[in-house]
């Protein structure tokens, strides 16, 4: 649920940040609802907590600095997975990218202009 806080930005790098940065600059602008989702790390449903929480699988791949975490829960009724691509910068991981593996949209595919 930190995806869209300005305050948890350190936790992400490009491309994800600067689409999340360009939806801050929205944000703060004429349209305060963005341009992102803010269901955006449910794959953009109107999810209920406990179908997610109570269906959630996690699976990770680790290949050098690079890191893939496959989220698969239910929302709405139907399994949705989200893929989270992680980059290792000194010694934290951060978010790169969330990529939806069941819906057409990837975070850093979004024009927030």
């Amino acid at each position: 649920g930190l995806e869209l806080e300005p305050a948890a930005r350190d936790r992400f790098v490009d491309p994800a940040r600067r689409i999340l940065d360009q939806n801050d600059a929205i944000k703060a602008g004429d349209e305060p609802d963005g341009c992102l989702d803010p269901a955006l790390p449910f794959n953009g449903t109107d999810y209920d907590l406990a179908e997610v929480t109570g269906s959630l699988k996690l699976t990770q791949s680790v290949t050098g600095n690079e890191a893939k975490v496959v989220a698969m829960f239910k929302a709405e009724g139907a399994m949705a997975r989200v893929e989270w691509q992680l980059k290792k910068v000194g010694d934290a991981w951060k978010v790169a990218d969330i990529v939806s593996m069941t819906k057409d949209w990837a975070l850093s595919q979004f024009k927030c202009e």
